[in-house]
């Protein structure tokens, strides 16, 4: 059975049914879907889908593309909703946090500022609760890097990474997980392509950032979690292994780094 570890069940790309799309992905064998949130406002959106889908389980967090408009409130909302959160089964890990430095108005010095003051404040939360993160990294791998290790985590995952083989050692080294998806079945995309073949299987975990980063038979249209499967037999091709050895590897891996997760469908 497979693991997709990044899904915005909750989009409205989903045309309101996100019961359907997880039930679509369990008939294809994904007994589990990671939903991370992006801000307060969504918390009680993905807390509920984590009861309702049999295959999903959540995250809470506020993503650096929502800090501009969060302030100090959120995080003591975040904080005490954590707090309630570990009596959950289906809570699971601190997501979807980190920086993103591609975006001019996020690149801004103060803004800046302000995504490292609340990634470190969640890095906190994370660390006070024994829980793994699921990180955003948008050109600021080594930044994102050097507040991981100045406050640890309980393990984490680099949500669609791609960054260098170096960048990748220093993830695994902390004790994390690479997220890779839909990204890589685009041949131009070599260096994603490169990093699927050559990184230790045993420390990748598949993702499909639905409704985002469509493979390349959907692009560009919105991506769903039942693509799992056929995503991940790319990465088998690329590798050189069955795709039954990824599905095993890739799942034990997502359960050893969200050891919360529940069983699932």
């Amino acid at each position: 059975m497979w693991i997709d570890t990044h899904c915005h069940l909750d989009a409205r790309e989903f045309g309101g049914a996100p019961l359907r799309v997880a039930a679509d992905a369990a008939a294809r064998g994904v007994s589990m879907i990671v939903i991370p949130a992006v801000a307060v406002d969504n918390f009680d959106a993905v807390a509920r889908l984590g009861g309702e889908a049999p295959n999903a389980c959540y995250a809470l967090g506020i993503h650096p593309i929502c800090v501009p408009q969060a302030g100090e409130g959120d995080l003591a909302t975040m904080r005490a909703r954590v707090a309630a959160a570990m009596a959950d089964p289906n809570f699971v890990a601190i997501g979807e946090v980190g920086l993103d430095f591609f975006l001019p108005h996020l690149a801004e010095p103060a803004m800046r500022e302000k995504q490292v003051y609340f990634f470190r404040e969640q890095l906190k939360i994370a660390r006070e609760f024994g829980l793994p993160i699921l990180t955003h990294v948008r050109k600021s791998q080594d930044q994102v890097l050097k507040h991981v290790r100045q406050i640890p985590p309980a393990g984490g995952i680099a949500h669609a990474f791609n960054g260098s083989f170096q960048q990748a050692q220093g993830y695994i080294d902390v004790g994390f997980k690479l997220g890779f998806g839909g990204n890589l079945t685009f041949t131009r995309a070599l260096q994603i392509r490169r990093l699927a073949a050559q990184l230790p299987l045993a420390s990748i975990v598949m993702e499909t950032d639905a409704p985002d980063i469509a493979p390349q038979w959907l692009h560009p249209g919105v991506n769903a979690p039942e693509q799992i499967p056929a995503i991940a037999a790319v990465l088998a091709e690329l590798r050189g292994v069955a795709v039954e050895e990824v599905c095993a590897a890739t799942t034990a891996n997502a359960r050893a780094v969200m050891p919360r997760m529940p069983a699932g469908a």
